[in-house]
């Protein structure tokens, strides 16, 4: 299968360089780190050992693939877009945090498929990345059931050595992942922790709480995510990577802008649309978006 990699930094990097195992990959990133891998190829290691030679490129414009992984930051998800819309694709599917997909439909002619990713990753240096932890990918329709493109991709992965579960249920697991995003990213952030202790410490309350929010939320919008699944869900993350940091307490430890929209807005906006309280969610929305303000990244 020809894959293209819309957004190769940690994460990206990691799927693409464990898909070039057995396909044709290529990877659209920054330099330096596409100018390592074309040099010298990619290395991955941590929980897994590889190094490979994908396409590194830092233009995505007017290419062709049998699948679009989109790996960017939720704010770049436009940009994205607009770069994929001059290309030709079967599918792309979102690995992204956030509830990105349908602003990717709204650009797109390909088939878009939502998905999952509990693989760890962290950006170690130009041409490296190191896994961190080993998960599963997860793929299917957009709106649920049966899905002939999400089938012959999760066979791909699998090919390649990638866990991956062709679900039926994806309108769930969007918000089961956007119940995880919320209940781990900012407060690990704010209090500064790894996941383990984020839900072990005193802050474990709020996270479960953010998580019970965001499943209200998606029953307002006719998604049946129970609270006690929410919950359980951020707590087996929160426990398989117990030692890692989220994306978000990676960008608040190197100043960057976080993906803090993407989360805490997909659950704040959806809630004043129905009628639903999530003083929680809201709460820490505002907290991460102040500390963003006094730095000048908003």
């Amino acid at each position: 299968m020809e894959v293209l990699v819309y957004g190769a930094g940690a994460l990206g990097s990691l799927a693409g360089g464990l898909l070039a195992r057995e396909h044709d990959v290529t990877l659209v990133g920054r330099d330096p780190h596409m100018r390592r891998i074309r040099e010298d190829g990619l290395r991955i290691d941590g929980e897994v050992d590889v190094r490979v030679t994908p396409r590194a490129l830092t233009d995505g414009t007017h290419r062709a693939a049998d699948l679009a992984l989109v790996t960017t930051k939720a704010y770049d998800t436009d940009a994205a877009a607009r770069a994929l819309a001059t290309g030709e694709y079967e599918a792309v599917c979102s690995l992204q945090n956030g509830l990105t997909e349908e602003r990717l439909v709204a650009a797109l002619d390909a088939t878009v498929l939502a998905g999952t990713a509990s693989y760890g990753a962290r950006f170690a240096e130009p041409g490296r990345v190191t896994c961190t932890g080993v998960g599963e990918v997860v793929v299917g329709a957009l709106s649920g059931g049966a899905s002939a493109p999400a089938a012959r991709i999760g066979a791909a992965f699998e090919a390649a050595g990638i866990e991956t579960v062709v679900a039926e249920d994806m309108p769930m697991r969007r918000f089961e992942k956007l119940a995880v995003n919320a209940g781990i990213n900012g407060p690990s952030a704010l209090a500064r922790t790894e996941n383990g202790p984020t839900l072990d410490g005193p802050a474990g309350e709020i996270s479960r709480e953010a998580a019970r929010e965001t499943a209200r939320v998606a029953r307002a919008v006719g998604v049946d995510l129970p609270d006690d699944r929410a919950v359980a869900a951020v707590e087996r993350v929160a426990a398989d990577t117990a030692a890692n940091r989220s994306s978000m307490r990676e960008d608040v430890a190197n100043d960057r802008r976080t993906e803090v929209d993407a989360v805490y807005d997909a659950v704040t906006d959806r809630a004043d649309r129905h009628g639903v309280t999530v003083p929680t969610c809201r709460t820490i929305g505002s907290l991460i978006r102040g500390w963003e303000a006094a730095r000048g990244l908003r």
